[in-house]
């Protein structure tokens, strides 16, 4: 066994310690702010250590600032685009993975190169074409747009999971009378369950997370998702910090639940990743 180096440990404790601290401390600040009274924080500044402890910028940020139609509107966007980008991946995936298509690769690689694109340029684009179907100014088209950029990189990374999979259990399972239906959800399916769900933990955040699309192919303020409502929370309460640190705390507790749920799928389905 080869010997220890104290000093070295020391080193190692004291900078991991460091760099923790560095990225845990704005969201020390952040939750200790939204605890803290609009006066204390006015009186002794936003750097100060707290002198109150109050829930009043959790409730103006829930009532006046309008946390909870965003969490509604956040929630019925994210879902459903989880949920259909997901189903439909898999089953794309299946077919690109697990049978010989035609210019698969090619397909496969052209739904990598969508999400390649920057999505600044198709900011226009995706407005205009919102306009003349019908659904801009809805969280229809909020749905669509998300479905619509996430699948590509979704079905990539079940496509290589699936892939992975021997084909000895095909075989098996078609010779005992299965079909493609039957392999597909009683085979397929379930040996990828921790890949589905380290892709539900990261699809929810970043769709629930989401500011660009939003303001693209929404204008009114009861449609917005959590996001852009907390840049209309800076606006309206452009000095109250504890207000707006409120918002954020409140529009961060479902991202980290899911995590939280899904934490443990999460990192078996990046394990399996690096293994492969």
């Amino acid at each position: 066994m080869t010997r220890r180096n104290p000093l070295r440990e020391i080193g190692y404790h004291v900078t991991a310690s460091t760099i923790s601290l560095l990225w845990l401390l704005p969201i020390i600040l952040v939750v200790v702010t939204a605890f803290r009274s609009f006066d204390d924080v006015a009186r002794n500044g936003v750097g100060s250590l707290p002198r109150s402890f109050t829930f009043d910028g959790f409730a103006q940020a829930w009532t006046d600032g309008g946390a909870a139609r965003a969490l509604v509107n956040s929630m019925l966007v994210t879902v459903p685009t989880v949920v259909i980008t997901l189903a439909l991946a898999s089953v794309s995936a299946f077919a690109l993975s697990r049978y010989d298509i035609p210019f698969r690769r090619t397909v496969l690689l052209l739904m990598l190169a969508g999400n390649l694109l920057p999505p600044q340029i198709l900011l226009v684009p995706v407005a205009k074409l919102s306009e003349v179907l019908g659904l801009y100014d809805s969280l229809v088209a909020l749905v669509v747009v998300q479905v619509g950029f996430g699948l590509g990189f979704y079905t990539f990374v079940l496509h290589g999971f699936m892939r992975a999979i021997p084909a000895e259990i095909q075989q098996a399972a078609v010779i005992d009378g299965a079909g493609a239906g039957q392999l597909f959800l009683r085979i397929i399916l379930p040996l990828t369950r921790p890949a589905l769900a380290a892709l539900s933990a990261l699809a929810f955040t970043w769709v629930f997370n989401d500011l660009l699309w939003a303001i693209t192919v929404l204008r009114s303020e009861d449609r917005m998702p959590v996001t852009p409502a907390l840049l209309g929370l800076q606006g309206q309460f452009v000095s109250m910090w504890n207000v707006i640190a409120a918002g954020s705390v409140i529009a961060a507790i479902p991202t980290v639940a899911v995590f939280l749920r899904f934490q443990k799928h999460f990192v078996a389905g990046l394990a399996l990743g690096a293994v492969k």
